[in-house]
């Protein structure tokens, strides 16, 4: 496909401005009951100060069987009976967040993460998050539609707000590639993730990265790269080992900044050369960051995600004399020592260089944890961030550097709707769009603590820190599911969202392909009748 025809443009234009028309519910979907809108009737928030990533203005919001029905001035003789009230006085009423990278109930290093989805989403909800976007990730060599079915019905009877999935693909062959074309147009999965690290598990090697990265492009889906040099990685390790250095430390001084920043480079340079837009996922370093501010400055349709915890935490906790704690915060790629990564991550954030914030949320038991006791590459790696990612994003953004709130709404919310083809069903407070919607206190404050938190996880990794920004009501499709510190949510309210290819990583792909049109430098001259000497 060298570019996209005048139909599939005409679809991307459709796809932004009317996303939620072409959302069609996928099979397992189809067999859920229907919503019982008599807990989730109509609502009128009054006097709050409506937030979208592209300006603030005071209005009231009317919602109604889980879509806003209007934004302006609302009168009482246009309320739908049975319609409650919220007084938004004084506060922020925003699009429900979205965490763009979430791993529930995943299998991984010979155990399971703790927070299942029940606790993934009502973690969320608590914190102002609304959608997961979660991860597939089939065993080495099983169908990729036989994983998203395990998936989905582990997911489907027990999550309390909406979720999406993307798809790791973890081996290569014929049949992956075929395979993505049906999860692609009959579940609505349009992003898929591939490994630069963790070789002979699930590593994509390099000859394997370009098909399935033009895969990809053929399919309109955006490809998202986990970037570390597997090789690097692994040579880290054995020195660590050789050196007699088992304890939490060896993670990160095995995995150094290096070992980011080069495969960062490296997907950046295969997707550039094949076209198609790359997400980075868990930006963890300032080397890393780096190479996609260089590649965005060349026009390159790359795009960045930091997480939560290395905006407010730093590798130097490996090195903490209980191994307990230390192991707390292993996970890969690792928190960097360098304090300042914080503060370079979310001015990235806040100058656009970044684009959306995640979690990586896979949270593994302090007992789970000891697994790797003796040797930290058996430590299960993964931390907590659902419930405090919109904290955190408030507190060390809007509070700490000066970002809007409409800047806010875009790394917390928006820009994850329009990279994954939920705009502007989500990410929008607007007449059509779905009722998910957070009133939003940025002047209160609460302190983390595992003993107050909502995740299965026996302990946080936030733990102490005290961050302004509290979601006081939490609202998913209509329904207020956590209000002033409660939940009041439902296992299976939530829904599986199916998403549309050729989002707004294909929006210019037309002119892209164009530029890049090798038939374009193509030289028409005589052939060369000369003499050729014999081999």
């Amino acid at each position: 496909m060298l570019g996209l025809t005048k139909s599939m443009k005409r679809n991307v234009l459709l796809l932004h401005r009317c996303a939620w028309h072409q959302h069609r519910p996928i099979s397992s979907n189809s067999t859920v009951p229907d919503r019982n809108w008599d807990f989730a009737p109509p609502l009128w928030i009054r006097n709050g100060l409506v937030v979208n990533h592209d300006g603030m203005f005071k209005a009231d919001v009317l919602t109604k069987e889980g879509k806003i029905a209007k934004v302006g001035v609302i009168a009482e003789n246009e309320l739908p009976a049975n319609t409650k009230q919220l007084d938004a006085t004084g506060r922020y009423v925003i699009p429900g967040g979205i965490d763009t990278h979430t791993h529930m109930e995943m299998p991984f290093m010979g155990t399971v993460s703790i927070d299942d989805y029940h606790f993934g989403t009502n973690a969320a909800v608590a914190g102002g998050t609304t959608c997961l976007l979660d991860f597939v990730i089939p065993n080495k060599g099983q169908s990729l539609i036989e994983a998203y079915k395990d998936w989905e019905n582990k997911a489907i009877p027990k999550i309390n707000c909406d979720i999406g999935f993307h798809m790791a693909v973890t081996w290569f062959g014929d049949q992956v590639l075929e395979e993505m074309a049906t999860i692609t147009n009959e579940y609505g999965v349009t992003s898929y993730k591939f490994f630069l690290a963790y070789n002979g598990v699930l590593r994509m090697y390099d000859d394997e990265l370009l098909k399935v990265f033009r895969r990809c492009k053929e399919l309109g889906v955006l490809a998202q790269v986990h970037a570390e040099n597997g090789d690097m990685v692994d040579d880290g390790q054995e020195a660590m080992i050789l050196n007699g250095i088992y304890g939490p430390e060896g993670h990160p001084m095995s995995r150094p900044e290096a070992t980011e920043a080069e495969a960062t480079h490296r997907a950046i340079a295969m997707a550039d050369q094949v076209n198609v837009p790359l997400f980075v996922v868990h930006v963890m370093s300032k080397t890393a960051c780096q190479e996609v501010e260089r590649a965005k400055a060349k026009g390159i349709n790359v795009y960045g995600e930091p997480l939560a915890v290395a905006l407010a935490c730093d590798g130097r906790e490996y090195y903490h004399p209980d191994w307990r704690h230390a192991a707390g915060y292993v996970m890969s790629p690792p928190l960097r020592e360098d304090p300042i990564t914080k503060k370079y991550l979310i001015e990235a954030l806040k100058s656009g260089d970044m684009d959306c914030v995640g979690t990586d949320n896979c949270t593994f038991s302090a007992n789970q944890k000891a697994l790797g006791k003796d040797d930290f590459r058996k430590i299960p790696n993964g931390v907590n961030g659902i419930e405090d990612r919109m904290s955190v994003v408030w507190h060390k953004g809007v509070k700490g550097l000066d970002m809007s709130p409409a800047d806010f709404v875009r790394v917390t919310s928006t820009k994850a709707a329009q990279l994954f083809s939920l705009y502007p069903q989500k990410g929008r407070i607007a007449e059509g769009c779905d009722a998910d919607i957070v009133i939003w206190d940025g002047d209160s404050k609460r302190t983390v603590s595992a003993k107050t938190h909502h995740h299965a996880v026996d302990f946080n990794v936030f733990e102490g820190m005290t961050f302004y920004g509290v979601a006081e009501k939490t609202i998913s499709a209509g329904r207020i599911v956590w209000e002033d510190g409660k939940l009041c949510s439902e296992n299976g309210w939530g829904r599986i969202i199916p998403r549309k290819p050729f989002g707004l990583g294909y929006a210019d792909q037309d002119v892209r392909e164009r530029c890049k049109d090798p038939k374009r430098y193509k030289v028409d001259r005589e052939p060369y009748t000369g003499e050729v000497i014999k081999l």
